[in-house]
């Protein structure tokens, strides 16, 4: 586990800290864009700073998006280990916009600064190996400086907790008073890491860095976002998907009091007053004559009726092992079913809002967003501004899920501010969250398998109908096929199959009439490990086989099968349990994760269906932050219960039927069930935390609602009426 990095001089960049003096340094990717010399004027392709006061501080600048996952405790430990920094002197600052931050993930963005952004599962696996060789590069330049003043060799001084150490004489010096003379050492030609057993921060449960300010309400949300002479505004939009306003009365709004401005936006209506109430009390009183364009028609039974009627046909192939028709048709015994998810809400608990002031020149910008540089680059493009003339200032995010991975509620903020010449706040309701959102896609999904004498699958067959996210996303547009193919769609479904089975088929049909779709917490995963692992039990239970040992024995990878073991094992697979409580299994690797889960399930005569208890065990390789990981699975669990349970999204006339929690209910505190996570850390690469907890736990609830009334949930969400028995 021991890396050895070799980088040129250019790789690195050194100046000397604003406040002070001291030292500056940031770690590029790989291949990147050429380094500036100077922090002032950088346009380094960087991913990670470490700024080294003469205080004798440590700040780590981080590019990326701190929204409850922990990026501003578990960054600043993979610095600080590689540093040996002493945990007390750790700070963290939020950067701003800039190549620096590019996420290596996403190395397909170089051509255009890279990507700085949160998602995918991808922060700490990603961004923090180049933020461990940036503090590996540190400590060894804080090594020399100290050395050369010495007149040592390097290879006496060791460094630990903020100070440089000559062994045989014992004589220290802090970082901060090597920090100037660090800023000159030559870069290291080689920078170790360390091996994980010698590992002193990283592994250990740390209290979160962003705790306390949270606790004490200092902590600054987007929402929270004040600024002076700011002005607060809210966007009415047509309820209809593509729809305009044909016309509107403004006389009728600006008779409200504290209503300063009604402007018309590419978004919709946007009334601007001193306060939030006032816009809210204006906006409807607008009298509003919509054009709803051509998706006024769209209703849900329509579209789902065509997915059937598309069904029928071959799809653009993802995967097409061996000869499936032939398996199939000379298959002991045929299984086929038909599943289908619906469009599924992000509802992060803060709605979305920006604020924006409009300078002429430039404009500034305070938005909770998980998507800087594409934010910036949108900004620039709809403004024509240059992109160094957008400043981008990200707040914390009341959740994000992927809905903050786009832009339109800042684009709403700058047009507005730039309509009336001040700053604004535009804030979305409740309502407008919901029934603007970017969509988990709906899909239509059929499936067939064959089974062998024995019971083993010989053919599996998968044929998804669905909306698709990229058509909805420009970054991402050219990973669209032009056969239609969507890989987020089929993400955990076509792209790798865990099970042996000697014929594997797997197509996609992308139809969409206009709904936005979006990037939902662990995207296609998330309702195709639904269907996989629902089908796999399925197949389990015609081959009158316990569905724990049937995965186990149809599993190619070690690793899923240890998940796998570990989950049943806690849970105490086949033991008895309380009466009318019955278990269900379900494993899925993402993210480079892999997620086993055991959910106990009672259905009651009502057919509400209670989960009273989930065991999971993930390997994710290794671990940074263990209660972090497990607090970011469990977190997974309650949003995929979410989309199992309650979940549904709702289209008629073109237009969303839900607009808040009292028809697109969540889970309460009521509904939650006791939640156990154990980590395996396997060999291999680091894998995610954020999502991976979601996949495997609806077919789990599902798998367990077959186990206790014998029927099969093969749409979500689940409905009562389907499991009532009185």
């Amino acid at each position: 586990m021991k890396r050895t990095v070799n980088e040129s001089r250019r790789a690195f960049l050194k100046a000397t800290a604003a406040a002070g003096g001291g030292l500056l340094i940031a770690f590029r990717i790989p291949g990147a864009l050429r380094f500036a010399e100077a922090a002032t004027a950088s346009s380094a392709q960087v991913n990670a700073f470490v700024k080294i006061g003469t205080d004798n501080i440590v700040t780590v600048v981080i590019g990326q998006s701190e929204m409850g996952q922990g990026v501003w405790t578990s960054i600043p430990m993979m610095l600080a280990e590689e540093l040996e920094a002493d945990w007390s002197k750790i700070r963290v600052e939020q950067g701003g916009v800039d190549p620096a931050f590019a996420n290596p993930r996403y190395v397909g963005f170089r051509a255009q600064g890279g990507f700085q952004g949160t998602g995918g599962s991808s922060s700490v696996r990603n961004v923090g190996v180049n933020v461990r060789k940036a503090g590996a590069a540190a400590r060894q330049m804080l090594i020399t400086a100290a050395a050369q003043g010495w007149g040592v060799n390097e290879e006496e001084c060791y460094a630990e907790k903020n100070m440089v150490i000559h062994r045989p004489s014992g004589k220290k010096l802090s970082y901060g008073s090597l920090a100037e003379k660090a800023a000159k050492v030559p870069l290291p030609k080689y920078v170790p890491l360390k091996n994980p057993q010698d590992f002193k921060i990283i592994g250990k449960s740390l209290p979160l860095l962003d705790t306390p300010s949270k606790v004490s309400g200092k902590t600054v949300y987007g929402i929270d976002v004040k600024v002076p002479g700011m002005l607060v505004a809210t966007v009415a939009q047509c309820p209809v998907f593509g729809g305009k306003a044909a016309s509107f009365n403004a006389d009728k709004a600006k008779a409200i009091k504290g209503v300063r401005h009604v402007v018309q936006i590419s978004s919709g209506i946007a009334v601007v007053a001193d306060d939030f109430w006032s816009a809210k009390k204006g906006r409807d009183a607008l009298e509003i004559t919509w054009d709803e364009g051509p998706l006024a028609k769209v209703s849900q039974a329509d579209l789902f009726k065509s997915f059937a009627e598309l069904s029928q046909k071959p799809g653009a192939v993802r995967r097409n092992d061996g000869d499936v028709e032939k398996a199939l048709k000379e298959a002991a015994k045929k299984i086929e079913a038909v599943y289908e998810v619906p469009f599924v809400a992000h509802v992060c608990m803060e709605p979305m809002n920006a604020t924006a002031q409009w300078r002429g020149d430039s404009v500034e910008i305070w938005a909770p967003t998980q998507a800087q540089s594409w934010t910036q680059a949108a900004v620039a493009k709809h403004t024509g501004l240059p992109p160094e003339k957008i400043k981008i200032n990200t707040t914390f995010l009341g959740g994000g899920f992927g809905r903050r991975l786009y832009w339109d509620f800042a684009i709403d903020a700058v047009e507005t501010s730039k309509a009336v010449g001040a700053p604004v706040k535009v804030i979305w309701t409740r309502e407008d969250d919901i029934q603007h959102d970017f969509y988990r896609p709906a899909s239509y999904n059929v499936l067939a398998a064959g089974l062998d004498e024995k019971g083993m699958p010989v053919a599996w067959k998968h044929r998804i109908v669905g909306t698709s996210i990229l058509q909805y996303f420009p970054p991402f547009s050219h990973l669209l096929r032009k056969d239609g193919m969507d890989p987020t769609s089929v993400g955990g479904a076509g792209d790798i199959f865990p099970y042996n089975v000697p014929n594997v088929y797997v197509d996609y049909t992308l139809h969409n009439p206009g709904v936005p779709s979006g990037f939902w917490r662990s995207v296609g995963n998330s309702q195709n490990a639904f269907i996989m692992e629902s089908f796999m039990d399925e197949l389990a239970a015609a081959a009158r086989k316990d569905a724990f040992e049937y995965r186990l024995q149809l599993l190619k990878n070690p690793r899923d099968k240890g998940v796998l073991e570990l989950a049943a094992h806690k849970a105490k697979w086949g033991s008895p349990l309380p009466a009318g409580v019955y278990r269900g299994i379900a494993e899925h690797f993402s993210y480079n994760s892999y997620c086993a889960q055991v959910a106990e399930v009672s259905v009651g005569r009502d057919g509400k269906a209670k989960v009273h208890r989930i065991v999971a065990a993930a390997d994710p390789g290794w671990v940074v932050h263990p209660e972090r990981f497990k607090a970011q699975i469990e977190s997974g669990i309650l949003y995929g219960l979410s989309g199992a349970l309650f979940g549904e999204i709702t289209i008629k006339n073109g237009r969303v039927e839900q607009s808040n929690f009292d028809n697109y209910p969540v889970p309460r505190m009521s509904d939650m069930p006791k939640i156990e996570v154990y980590i395996l850390q396997g060999e291999g690469e680091q894998g995610g935390a954020g999502e991976p907890g979601v996949p495997s736990a609806s077919p789990a609830v599902a798998n367990a609602i077959f186990a206790a009334t014998g029927k099969r949930i093969r749409k979500l969400p689940v409905r009562a009426e389907d499991l009532r028995t009185a």
